[in-house]
């Protein structure tokens, strides 16, 4: 599939160069990719525009939410296909792939029944005029997606875009292209007009660069790292081009003394294990009351110690990570660990079939972390959890908030006058009470403050930011 996908065409690209494919699961190519360049980007956007102008651009906003659905059912009907793709190129177990899958399904009926109803508003103003809002697409929208969760992000990004009325560019990842490149083609059959979904593959340097910077493109949706958040603000301000920011995490998962603990502990080992903690909003961080720190400690490390990491087809708690500097990461934050002397609490096991080319790491649990500490203030992107005791309420606030980041919290207490006082102390942009991450939240406005990022996706809130808001005033006494 060494080609991008443009005005409902594989296109070749125009480097004729190729990006290998690696399973994660054995360090092996399978395939490749097209490497895309300013060309390409160049051939995406003047197609977007054409869409936007002509065919896409005359959909009625129901007519829009026609073709967005039969898309969510067209990719229902592939569900399985699309997670088998995703799985062995993320290397994701079998069982989280196909809740990526079942996700932009969701997505993407969601979509389809929010387009007939972003409605705008009227101004009280003064005698003899009237005055109203209109939300308008921004017209051109381009489409950075990471390679943690390509479905998911994807639908959460482009479904609210399209259904908005915009037409879109999407760069994916280098590292995990083939599901969108499939998305992009069932899309096509499913109806929706040439031009309106472009998919360009290729390096972020070469691709990804040029689409931020590209004086065609009217909006970005960005998702990956602060550092590179950065650069893409700098880039897209060149053309003024506003920029919807989600950068990640370092969320603490807050259990006082008198928490369910048996609620409490499969949601926190699930919330750094799921994709092998290669996820923006991974509970990161374990905070626990002091009194009930060495009980929760107890129950956790008993936990950790039963999850198992192995291939993707295995299906098991953990997969592979994406790629061996992904793996390298990781693992230099648990040779620090070792060296400051922090007790390791509890740690899964690599399973004896992983083949050795794979990039395997244990679920590792890791305890007394100081508040300070990197494992404490940086994100991994591994499946590793740091627990910290606090004493009170206020200490307990004052670690939450000491990262720079900002994305989602949770707060495990029966104490219902607490849960309010420190959801509303907490600086995050999801604040979840004795759950964490709400079944996937496709309805939930998803977002940060601080480093976490700007803007919000995810549910109708998402529409806002696709969308113009416009005033309109009339005069006529």
């Amino acid at each position: 599939m060494s080609q991008h996908f443009i005005n409902n065409q594989w296109v070749a690209g125009a480097s004729g160069e190729s990006i290998p494919v690696i399973d994660p699961s054995t360090g092996d190519t399978f395939a490749a990719i097209a490497r895309g360049n300013a060309h390409d980007i160049d051939q995406a956007v003047v197609a977007a525009r054409q869409a936007y102008q002509g065919a896409w651009g005359a959909f009625t906003a129901a007519e829009r939410g026609r073709v967005l659905m039969k898309l969510a059912y067209t990719l229902q009907d592939h569900a399985e296909e699309l997670a088998q793709l995703e799985s062995r190129d993320c290397g994701k177990p079998l069982k989280q792939a196909r809740a990526d899958a079942a996700a932009i399904v969701r997505y993407f009926e969601f979509y389809a029944g929010a387009a007939d109803k972003l409605l705008g508003h009227t101004i009280p103003y003064q005698n003899g005029y009237t005055v109203l809002t209109l939300r308008e697409p921004h017209g051109v929208t381009g489409h950075i997606v990471p390679w943690n969760y390509p479905l998911q992000i994807f639908g959460r990004s482009v479904g609210g875009a399209l259904a908005a009325g915009n037409a879109c560019v999407v760069k994916p990842a280098e590292d995990a292209c083939l599901s969108l490149l499939r998305v992009a083609e069932l899309a096509a059959e499913a109806g929706l007009p040439p031009g309106a979904l472009n998919i360009v593959t290729g390096y972020g340097h070469e691709a990804g660069d040029v689409l931020v910077k590209h004086p065609g493109i009217d909006h970005i949706s960005f998702t990956g790292s602060p550092t590179i958040g950065q650069l893409v603000v700098r880039n897209a301000s060149v053309n003024y081009t506003p920029v919807t920011l989600e950068l990640g995490g370092k969320s603490p998962q807050i259990v006082f003394a008198d928490a369910d603990f048996d609620a409490m502990v499969p949601v926190v080992v699930n919330a750094i294990v799921q994709n092998a903690g290669q996820t923006c909003s991974a509970g990161s961080r374990l905070l626990v009351q002091r009194s009930a720190y060495e009980e929760v400690l107890s129950r956790l490390s008993q936990a950790f110690g039963q999850l198992r990491c192995g291939p993707a087809q295995m299906d098991l708690d953990c997969g592979p990570l994406i790629r061996h500097s992904q793996l390298e990461r990781v693992q230099h934050f648990l040779q620090q660990v070792q060296q400051d002397g922090l007790p390791i609490a509890g740690q899964g096991q690599v399973v004896p079939q992983a083949p050795t080319g794979g990039f395997y790491q244990a679920p590792t649990l890791v305890r007394d972390v100081p508040v300070q500490h990197r494992l404490a203030q940086e994100e991994v992107f591994g499946p590793v959890l740091a627990a910290l005791p606090f004493d009170d309420e206020a200490d307990a606030v004052r670690i939450a908030n000491a990262t720079e980041y900002g994305l989602v919290a949770s707060i495990w207490t029966r104490d219902g006058a607490r849960q309010m006082r420190l959801a509303r102390q907490v600086r995050s942009g999801q604040v979840f009470i004795n759950n964490y991450g709400a079944g996937g939240g496709i309805e939930l406005p998803f977002g940060g403050v601080k480093a976490s990022g700007w803007g919000r996706e995810k549910g109708f809130e998402a529409l806002y930011g696709f969308t113009v808001l416009k005033t309109i005033s009339i005069q006529h006494g």
